[in-house]
């Protein structure tokens, strides 16, 4: 799996895609919060649920049916007041999927464990991605606290928060230059 905190920082960038400034801070909270849900399954090593399970680690939590469910609540939740199926529910929907499913498509680019249950209830096989040029981050805080976590954090640093972070100035810029034409 990739870092909390590179799940986290994907996840929040997200909120540069809404204009609403007001909300931006708040809801890059939310995002970022959706963006590390998915590995509370982790739990599952605990209530000895096989990792192969489609509850098990990388299951079901990481599937796009389970991002299509909770998106849909943490849209209606966030902002209640919006009405379902409105162009402004509807960006705040996709926000909040593309969060979600941001966590399993990073995970399906590390180099380690079963996969990603992306299909799961309907096919419950696992995948990576074809490329997978992220180390698999340890799970436990001591093995993260190593020369193997320093690893996976500068690798994640080169291959995730390098392009989003450029990804982010880019638009920037053409945010600003759209504004001085006006």
């Amino acid at each position: 799996m990739a870092t909390i905190f590179t799940h986290a920082f994907v996840g929040s960038s997200l909120s540069t895609c809404n204009k609403d400034k007001k909300l931006r801070l708040r809801l890059a909270w939310v995002l970022a919060t959706l963006s590390i849900l998915p590995d509370l399954d982790v739990i599952s090593f605990r209530l000895g649920i096989a990792y192969s399970d489609p509850l098990g680690h990388r299951g079901l939590s990481h599937s796009i049916v389970f991002a299509v469910v909770l998106a849909l609540i943490a849209s209606l939740l966030f902002r209640p007041k919006k009405k379902i199926l409105s162009k402004a529910w509807f960006k705040l929907y996709t926000l909040c999927f593309i969060a979600l499913i941001s966590h399993g498509l990073l995970d399906a680019l590390t180099n380690g464990g079963l996969g990603v249950g992306f299909f799961i209830p309907f096919d419950n096989s696992r995948y990576f991605l074809p490329w997978q040029p992220l180390e698999v981050s340890p799970i436990s805080i001591q093995n993260f606290l190593s020369p193997w976590g320093l690893e996976v954090i500068l690798n994640e640093a080169l291959w995730i928060w390098l392009p989003v972070i450029i990804f982010l100035i880019v638009l920037k810029l053409i945010r600003l230059s759209k504004k001085q034409a006006t």
